[in-house]
């Protein structure tokens, strides 16, 4: 059985009193995906470093692994085999920890439905995919976006901003535990100048 059709013509009408709400959210998810896909990009430096390369490969080596969890795991264990300073693995499984953290938010927000109202505002989200409890299958989570959700996307912005500035303050001293020289090839256009 299909859904009913909106009444999209009401809908827009009355949307227009409430685009700035609209407007806001929807930045605040582009700010997530800008940081997000910065501090990812950075992970090619990190396997740079990890498999004693240089840029290319390692950029070939994060394309080809087409997650964000099989890029951290490669990290993790390349850190396991190749980082020496006992500081330097903590802090990287710090980002590794971020990361995940903060890629829980960032994929609901981006594998989900947008429930509006008849007022054009977002009212939910749903998970676009299916989970299975006791034997039951249902199609994805629902969850309100309200206040509390929106502070929740304001944290993991914060979040994302300080993974940046925490993996480009790692940089250098990972490479220095690796072989002891100087980091070579970063380039300023990664960083997350939110």
């Amino acid at each position: 059985m299909l859904p009913e059709r909106p009444p999209f013509e009401k809908i827009e009408k009355a949307a227009q009193e409430t685009v700035e709400g609209r407007n806001a959210l929807m930045l605040l998810i582009g700010q997530l995906v800008f940081s997000w896909s910065n501090n990812e990009s950075l992970l090619v430096y990190v396997l740079m470093l990890l498999m004693g390369t240089d840029e290319p490969a390692a950029a070939i080596v994060f394309a080809t692994l087409n997650t964000t969890r099989a890029r951290l795991e490669l990290v993790r264990r390349l850190m396991l085999l190749k980082v020496v300073d006992p500081s330097v693995r903590r802090e990287l499984e710090a980002v590794i920890e971020r990361f995940n953290e903060a890629g829980r938010v960032r994929n609901e927000l981006l594998h989900a439905m947008y429930s509006v109202n008849d007022r054009g505002e977002i009212t939910h989200t749903q998970a676009m995919r299916f989970v299975e409890k006791r034997g039951r299958i249902s199609f994805g989570d629902r969850n309100p976006m309200d206040q509390k959700r929106i502070e929740e996307l304001r944290q993991v912005r914060e979040q994302l901003r300080l993974l940046n500035r925490m993996l480009w303050d790692l940089l250098p001293r990972l490479s220095k535990s690796l072989r002891g020289g100087p980091m070579q090839g970063l380039r300023a256009k990664e960083a997350d100048v939110q």
